[in-house]
């Protein structure tokens, strides 16, 4: 089973945690018209992390580099979940069943449903226990 279609490339940015540093990101990818799919920020120690899903990865992290943020590439899976009640419990509970280990994740709502965006400790695995399921993996295609 081919799991590499589902492997979605996360922009992580590291930042100080002080006013104006979302913005500088935002302008930045902004103006490289790079567009802001899903994000998240996360605090610890005085830093911050911003990890998002954007349409051109490779161009955002050349842009931010040479404004002086540090970034990598995370490799994440999203899932589509029933927008109610237990969709989040569904899902857990197959990867929480083989195993495998939710190391963080965000989701967003919109038009087209809910999507849960997970980064995994066993990412084929986790792929491939989720397509037995029968849930829905979103593919790569769909974010960049």
């Amino acid at each position: 089973m081919e799991t590499e279609q589902y492997v979605i490339k996360q922009i992580s940015i590291f930042s100080e945690n002080r006013p104006g540093r979302l913005a500088a990101i935002a302008q930045a990818l902004g103006e490289e018209k790079v567009n802001i799919l899903a994000f998240s920020i996360a605090e610890a120690n005085g830093f911050g992390v911003v990890r998002a899903l954007v349409d051109h990865p490779k161009k955002a992290q050349a842009k931010l580099q040479s404004l002086g943020f540090n970034s990598a590439f995370t490799d994440v899976i999203a899932v589509k979940m029933k927008d109610t009640p237990g969709g989040l419990f569904e899902v857990a509970k197959i990867l929480g069943d083989a195993g495998i280990n939710i190391e963080y994740s965000y989701a967003y709502s919109g038009k087209g449903g809910a999507v849960l965006i997970l980064r995994v400790d066993q990412v084929d695995d986790a792929i491939k226990k989720i397509q037995a399921s029968g849930a829905t993996l979103l593919e790569r295609s769909l974010f960049h």
